[in-house]
């Protein structure tokens, strides 16, 4: 729920007609506006290349007719229009509006547009009150027989999630997952929303699927010409009728572009209608994108998958000011983050922290203190200052007391007991195949007392680096569990060090970050035989990176001895290489392909 926003407050049909009064009224002030401006600086609807550009990014390559249909140039649509509109139609749904006592006071449109996620306007659920007492009726509609099929029926679920904005006239909310006559909300499926601009021009002709006056669902088919797309809203001349707010708009591609929410009246003769106005979905998404830190985790998830190209606002240079060296990252006292215990493993098998050479402690992130080195729960991190990624981090997990937290929080943060500057945040990640690869990986500190703050403490930009869908969700995570489950059964101990490889040639993503190829991972742990083992892997995403926003590719893991690491990376690992069991091997390195591959 966005705080500050949801004003909960009584409904009543009176409320819903004044409602609707005034946002006519400023549909029409707002139509005569622009269409006045438009008149004195003599401007016409031309695309510009800019916008021809935009408008190309959403249509299949395959619709060979498409540009000529936006040009105006020709009305043939494939028959396949027909049967994907049928196929969008089946996410629209019907809202009653109810009193107290259950009677329908009023009606209204909404969509699907994520798994139980329903939008529609401000003005037909504003608040939470409403949507306790609203229901989302789907398949309200016709056969070709002309006979009513049946009806599915489910309530309003706003404790789950609620976000409404009254000037944009929108209200998104959940809606519950209980079963209606056997059917879930889910085999209506949903339409995917895009965030950018673009999506229609003026002059193109779009459709409405609606329920107008509160009736069978209808459409409105290609007749409906948009003239004005300015600001937050688009103008278009359609038929629409009372009941039909909250619909969605879309362009020839079937994509949504506006959300229905008023009729424009004549002024000069009661009860018609001169055009009719929605709100761009491009406006809605910015607004949501400014609003997401405001959203609890689970909130902020179910947008990210409403929303999955979503431009979250991240810190701008004024809050970035405000973050002082001083800073701590919270009040979690320093006796809870203890960091890396080098005498994890037991009195006899100390391992400590790698050593940095001279050249890195030179571009290493300090605190106040002077000290570099950054303790959280059960794990510790070094982060290089030109990079803005850890040289390395470093995990205790202790198996046995192994506490199981269910993933709830993707709310990354900075660590702003070091200069923020020098930490990649969300900028790097957005719009792109790039995940926030946990270097320390969620699960693993999360053992003990304070198993939930280790658990948070992995959150941390600090502990993310640019990683490639694929390679952050394959073998790489399989490698510790591996680990785990072959250790000593009585006394399941691991000590963990990961990192990138820094490189000259890394590649420069958006002028300004600097994308590792390589990762790597050293493992110890004391074997049954009670001798230790210090393994060593690097996985490459080189192959995957050098188109983002397209590369799909093959990727590598390899066990290599533990000196390689230390030529890779410059970091000194004193005498792991002693309990290294490949370590006089001479080969570049053991390819994995699963489990058995690996060598202890």
């Amino acid at each position: 729920m966005l705080k500050g926003i949801v004003d909960r407050g009584k409904i009543s049909e009176e409320t819903l007609l004044n409602r609707e009064a005034q946002i006519e009224k400023e549909a029409l002030d707002r139509f005569l506006k622009e269409s006045s401006k438009r008149d004195r600086e003599n401007v016409t609807m031309t695309a510009s290349d800019d916008m021809l550009i935009a408008r190309k990014r959403v249509i299949n390559k395959k619709d060979s007719l498409a540009m000529e249909r936006i040009l105006g140039q020709n009305d043939l649509v494939p028959i396949l229009y027909l049967q994907k509109g049928f196929e969008v139609g089946k996410s629209v749904c019907r809202i009653t509006i109810r009193n107290k006592v259950g009677n329908v006071i009023g009606s209204g449109t909404g969509f699907m547009i994520g798994n139980g996620i329903i939008m529609t306007n401000n003005h037909v659920i504003p608040d939470i009150d409403t949507a306790m007492c609203a229901i989302a009726e789907f398949n309200y509609q016709n056969d070709e027989n002309f006979m009513p099929c049946q009806i599915y029926y489910y309530k309003m679920n706003p404790k789950k999630f609620f976000i409404t904005d009254k000037s944009l006239d929108f209200t998104i909310i959940a809606i519950k997952k209980e079963l209606s006559n056997g059917k879930s909300y889910e085999d209506f499926g949903y339409i995917k929303l895009i965030p950018e601009e673009g999506k229609v021009m003026e002059g193109e002709y779009v459709s409405i699927i609606q329920h107008p006056k509160g009736g069978p669902k209808s459409v409105t088919l290609r007749e409906n010409k948009v003239k004005h797309i300015f600001d937050d809203y688009l103008h278009y001349m359609t038929d629409t009728e009372p009941g039909s707010s909250g619909s969605p708009v879309f362009n020839d591609q079937w994509i949504v572009v506006g959300l229905h929410h008023s009729g424009v009246p004549n002024p000069d003769s009661k009860g018609e209608w001169i055009a009719n106005e929605g709100i761009r979905i491009s406006s809605i998404a910015n607004f949501i994108g400014k609003e997401y830190s405001n959203l609890n985790s689970d909130g902020k998830k179910i947008v990210g998958e409403i929303f999955p190209d979503l431009k979250i606002k991240d810190l701008n240079d004024d809050q970035k000011n405000d973050y002082k060296d001083d800073d701590t990252s919270d009040d979690i006292p320093t006796n809870v983050r203890t960091g890396y215990n080098p005498n994890f493993l037991g009195k006899d098998f100390k391992v400590d922290l790698p050593k940095l050479n001279e050249k890195m402690e030179k571009d290493v992130s300090r605190m106040k203190d002077g000290n570099y080195v950054l303790d959280y729960v059960h794990f510790s991190i070094v982060m290089c200052k030109s990079r803005g990624l850890a040289y390395f981090t470093a995990v205790n997990i202790d198996g046995e007391n192994l506490v199981k937290i269910k993933r709830s929080d993707d709310d990354w943060r900075f660590d702003t007991r070091i200069n923020i500057e020098n930490q990649y945040g969300n900028e790097v990640y957005n719009k792109n195949d790039l995940d926030r690869g946990h270097l320390v990986r969620r699960n693993d500190p999360n053992w003990g007392e304070h198993a939930y703050q280790a658990n948070e403490d992995t959150f941390h930009f600090t502990n993310s680096a640019p990683q490639h869908k694929d390679l952050n969700q394959k073998i790489w995570l399989g490698l510790e569990d591996y680990i785990l489950k072959n250790a000593d059964k009585m006394n399941i101990k691991v000590s963990v060090f990961t990192g990138p490889v820094f490189k000259e040639d890394d590649m420069i993503y958006r002028k300004k970050f600097k994308i590792p190829a390589d990762f790597w991972k050293v493992v110890t742990v004391v074997k049954d035989n009670g001798t230790l083992s210090a393994t060593a892997y690097i996985q490459t995403q080189e192959n995957m990176i050098d188109d983002l926003e397209f590369a799909y590719g093959a990727y590598e893991t390899y066990q290599v001895p533990v000196r390689k690491i230390e030529e890779l990376t410059g970091l000194d690992f004193g005498d792991l290489s002693k309990y290294d069991p490949i370590a006089n091997v001479e080969f570049s390195g053991l390819r994995i392909t699963d489990e058995n591959d690996i060598r202890l």
